[in-house]
């Protein structure tokens, strides 16, 4: 009996470590797209095209 609560005690701490990871992982990656997204709109220069009218 004793080491049924061994096995459940790890497959529970594997289950939430791998919850914490399917949270965490994607967070990661939107926030360096949105900091990459960030840095190539703050360097564009003036005349970019979200000012010009139609050609």
């Amino acid at each position: 009996m004793n080491s049924f609560k061994v096995v459940f005690l790890l497959a529970s701490m594997l289950f939430f470590a791998v919850l914490a990871l399917d949270i965490a992982v994607p967070t990661l990656v939107l926030s360096i797209m949105a900091l990459s997204n960030w840095l190539v709109l703050s360097s564009g220069s003036e005349g970019s095209q979200y000012g010009r009218g139609a050609a």
